[in-house]
């Protein structure tokens, strides 16, 4: 089971401009950098999928390689849902602000 095969990233962020009305650099870098790291975390996952699927379907596969393949992508999903949870909490630190 894959969880994240069924869930689609919306790759239409808004743009975050300067005072000037041009795009910074880092805003789509940024914007990049995170939707790498959901697509190496997914492929984690479906790598580690696709070796459970060859285990069980009796192929030549090592169980220590397929345990170690479904250890790495529950490590990376759980350090995926820790760098949104503090996204998410920045993100509502930044929103409470009184200016």
């Amino acid at each position: 089971m894959n969880p994240l095969s069924s869930i689609s990233i919306s790759t239409n962020l808004p743009d975050v401009r300067s005072p000037s009305g041009a795009t910074t650099e880092g805003s789509a870098g940024f914007k990049n950098l995170l939707l790498e790291g959901l697509d190496q975390v997914n492929n984690i996952q479906v790598d580690a999928d696709q070796a459970v699927q060859q285990l069980f379907k009796g192929g030549d596969v090592d169980p220590a390689e397929v345990l170690a393949a479904v250890h790495k992508s529950d490590m990376a999903f759980r350090l995926m849902m820790q760098i949104r949870n503090k996204l998410v909490s920045a993100y509502e630190e930044v929103k409470d602000m009184r200016i």
